[in-house]
Parts: C-alpha cells; sequence; structure tokens
C-alpha cells in the first residue's frame, strides 16, 4: 500500500509499518489525562452524558510491539504508521474479527503531537482498508473515561453498541472505568458517501 495523505495537513502521511516501527514505540508518550467519567447511553451524543469529575492523573497503556508482530504482512491484518513531517506520530492496528466486521486492535497517538488530525487520518485508513476487504464495518473498544477519544469516534461516525460495565472488575472491583463498543457501520442508508476531500488520497 502506497503512503497515504491528509489533504488538510500536507505534513502528514499513514505508511505501512516497517522496521522503525518498535523504536517508535519505545520513544512515545502514548498517556492521556483522565478528568473525568462519563454515564455512557446508547443513542445519546457525548456531549450529552452526564459527567462525573474526579482529580486529574495521567494514564498510559504500556504497548508492547511485539505483541502484534503477527500482524505486519498478514492477508487479514495489518500496521500502520502516521508521520508528521517524516516523524512516526502514531500507529493504527487492525484486524478482521470473528463477527466479519474490522476491528481496531489499537489506535495511539505520540502525545505532543495531537490535535493535528493523526487520529482522525489513521480512522480514515481504517475505513480504507475495510472498504477494499469489502467488511460490513468496523468496530473498537474505548472507555469512558476516555472522553476525547470517544468524542473523535462520534465525530467520525461510529456509534456505541455495547456497553460493559463489568469488563474491568476483574482488574479493579470498585472501577468506575466502563467499556463502550462502538462501531462504524457501511451500510447505514442515512450516511453519506465519502467525498474526495475528506477520503485518503494515494499518492506515488
Amino acid at each position: 500500500m502506497q503512503p497515504v495523505m491528509n489533504p488538510k495537513y500536507p505534513g502528514l502521511s499513514v505508511r505501512v509499518a516497517d522496521e522503525g516501527f518498535a523504536p517508535y514505540i519505545w520513544g512515545s508518550d502514548f498517556s492521556f489525562e483522565v478528568a473525568a467519567y462519563g454515564a455512557a447511553a446508547i443513542g445519546k451524543p457525548v456531549e450529552q452524558w452526564p459527567v462525573t469529575p474526579i482529580v486529574p492523573y495521567r494514564k498510559c497503556y504500556g504497548i508492547d510491539p511485539e505483541e502484534f508482530s503477527a500482524f505486519h504482512n498478514a492477508p487479514d491484518s495489518a500496521i500502520f504508521m502516521a508521520y508528521l513531517d517524516d516523524e512516526p506520530v502514531g500507529h493504527l492496528v487492525i484486524s478482521t474479527n470473528w463477527n466479519g466486521f474490522a476491528h481496531i486492535d489499537e489506535l495511539a497517538v505520540h502525545a505532543p503531537a495531537r490535535r493535528h488530525g493523526v487520529a482522525k487520518a489513521l480512522l480514515d485508513v481504517a475505513q480504507f482498508w475495510s472498504r477494499k476487504k469489502k467488511l460490513p464495518g468496523i468496530m473498537l473498544e474505548t472507555q469512558n473515561n476516555n472522553l476525547g477519544a470517544c468524542r473523535l469516534y462520534e465525530r467520525c461516525g461510529y456509534v456505541i453498541g455495547g456497553i460493559d460495565q463489568l469488563r474491568y472488575r476483574g482488574i479493579d472491583a470498585h472501577t468506575a472505568e466502563v467499556a463502550l463498543f462502538w462501531y462504524r457501520l457501511f451500510d447505514n442508508p442515512l450516511e453519506k458517501p465519502l467525498s474526495s476531500t475528506t477520503s485518503p488520497r494515494l499518492v506515488p
């Protein structure tokens, strides 16, 4: 697959991950600030969720570049890296799930590179990859304490298909963290087709 350029951010591109993937992972900061928990509800916009503020803290998932080593150059999975001015700043791990949907196993952006369209560009590539494989849509999971990600997915046409309040209770019996399962369905009759200005553009 050729590099994908984002016309709104000329210095931003997405490419198939190469041998620079592991050094990029080890050298990046994927943490984010948690300042509140949202009470998600199916069919209700994120901005209408009741929110419980908390004392802010930084949350970071431990990302192991070897975890998805088998996803490289595989028929039903792929790893992509996003670059800003040729510096790696984000990545996407995607695969075909057992239920026929594309599954975003991981999407992360280096903290200093956020708010430059990186996550949106990676989601555009996820859609391109999924449609090319003629899959019915995309699914992913996030949590009710990552409200920025929830707003992004909503803006990109994802809807909540499921809420799991017990998923993280095995780690912490008293946690307020709730798993949210988001879906991007391609056969929605109300959905407008992607235009040339919003879809990823392949360049030589």
